[in-house]
């Protein structure tokens, strides 16, 4: 039986309970692009075609962006500590399975199988957060959260350059065995049960299957563009049949008695300015760290290893601005943190443009990482404090989906848009002229990404500062 706790009883254990939520966010956020240093190996060891290597990353992103809503709203329904650990449970054999991969089928499907965990964890986690939390502790627990969002995000290259240079790149998957191990055996002792009671009995099938369909369809679009173009029929089909699913999946929610999705949640003017902020921010960050990559390596000629040294100093400054910014947002507001951190990331884009064939690290790649980084943290803790701060109890875990698929989901269009652009300007060339003038077209279109966040933070998300979240109830 479920025991009832009022708001003025916080959890004891709740800062503890953090520390196992954010370690499990920085390991799903990680997974993201550990792979992308290691994909030369993968490639060459299990026979993969240059083409369809890409899909070692793009399946793991597809299957993550694709169900995070879903997974949200069933943890509401379930019990949001059962469904996290039943995740990470998942993630441990997915993780496994890939490290155990001798063909690249095997592998493919070991990852999209690693993305579902990864989406019934992510918001799981954020909803017991949201639970655990509230007021001026709440914005800081999230600006801890995102921080070790935006630092799973940027340490990618850090973590699985040298690892994929060391011990080969079956270790960057194995990596997450131990990490899943401890989060299981912590989970029962640091986190309390909590769902929402006041639906049980009902799910929204049809609802659930039209919006699962449909944001998958959009990212296998978006996935593919890189190597199919914007105006393929493929390419074309996913994107209307993106399109009416979402009709379809919008009649349904306006019909039936328990909607998977309250279509009133949108009716929030600091929720949908939030989550654009989160789905630009994604974009930005998967974009300006495959292009970052590849200049380095294909370019100046960096190893792996050198390009994860490398960044290491972005992934530092966007940690340690998440963490800063959660206590600084709620005297400011989140209007002005995301605008600053649009514009830094703008900024920082905007000196990568500088790059040339004869570069180098310091010249040409270190002062834009140090401008991209802090921006990265920032327009974490404002998307997320912006999207989720007025959210009812009972709507945390679909919130925390829709906020976490929004950045994952940017994060595959802004590496479909920036591939696209720099191949387009290099024309199939592989000459190091051609291949440099792509990826400066690639952060232009990066730069042109962030004015279009500045302009959304401005209009969209409040100025006000956020108010204190609705009393919770949580089940032990």
């Amino acid at each position: 039986m479920d025991t009832k706790h009022s708001s003025t009883t916080p959890d004891p254990g709740r800062w503890t309970a953090l520390a196992v939520l954010c370690v499990a966010f920085f390991m799903v956020c990680l997974d993201g692009q550990i792979v992308l240093l290691a994909l030369p190996s993968i490639e060459a060891q299990l026979g993969f075609s240059p083409a369809a290597v890409q899909w070692v990353m793009s399946a793991y992103m597809l299957a993550l962006g694709g169900l995070l809503l879903l997974g949200g709203r069933v943890s509401d329904l379930w019990g949001r500590r059962r469904l996290f650990m039943a995740g990470t449970g998942v993630f441990l054999l997915a993780s496994l399975a890939c490290g155990l991969a001798g063909d690249p089928g095997f592998l493919i499907g070991a990852r999209i199988v690693q993305g579902v965990a990864a989406a019934v964890m992510t918001p799981s986690a954020l909803s017991l957060l949201m639970t655990s939390f509230e007021g001026a502790e709440r914005n800081r627990a999230l600006g801890l959260w995102s921080a070790m969002g935006a630092g799973g995000a940027t340490a990618a290259l850090l973590v699985g350059g040298p690892l994929a240079d060391w011990l080969g790149w079956r270790w960057v998957f194995f990596i997450n065995v131990p990490v899943c191990a401890l989060i299981l055996l912590s989970s029962p002792f640091t986190l309390r049960e909590s769902r929402d009671s006041g639906v049980r009995g009902g799910f929204d099938f049809g609802g659930a299957v039209t919006i699962t369909a449909a944001l998958v369809a959009f990212v296998l679009a978006i996935t593919e563009v890189p190597s199919l173009g914007w105006t393929h029929p493929q390419t074309l089909g996913l994107v209307a049949a993106t399109l009416a699913l979402l009709v379809v999946f919008v009649l349904i929610e306006r019909r039936v008695s328990k909607p998977l999705v309250p279509l009133s949640i949108f009716r929030s003017r600091s929720f949908v300015g939030g989550n654009l902020t989160m789905l630009l921010a994604g974009a930005l960050v998967f974009g300006m760290a495959l292009l970052v990559s590849l200049y380095a390596q294909k370019v100046l000629g960096y190893s792996p290893l050198v390009v994860g040294l490398g960044t290491m100093i972005y992934a530092i400054l966007s940690i340690v601005s998440s963490t800063l910014t959660g206590r600084w947002v709620g005297r400011t507001g989140a209007r002005a943190v995301a605008v600053i951190a649009m514009l830094l990331m703008g900024g920082g884009c905007a000196l990568f443009t500088l790059i040339v064939p004869e570069g180098s690290y310091l010249a040409h790649l270190l002062p834009g990482l140090i401008a991209f980084g802090p921006g990265i943290g920032m327009a974490a803790v404002a998307g997320s404090v912006a999207a989720l701060s007025q959210v009812r109890e009972a709507d945390a875990g679909l919130a925390s989906g829709i906020n976490s698929a929004v950045f994952q989901i940017g994060g595959a269009l802004g590496v479909a848009i920036t591939a696209t652009v720099a191949a387009s300007q290099s024309r199939g060339s592989d000459t190091m002229s051609a291949l440099t003038a792509g990826y400066v077209a690639g952060f232009w279109a990066c730069v042109i990404l962030a004015g279009s966040g500045a302009l959304v933070a401005l209009l969209l998300v409040p100025r006000e500062r956020m108010s204190a979240p609705v009393p919770v109830q949580v089940g032990a």
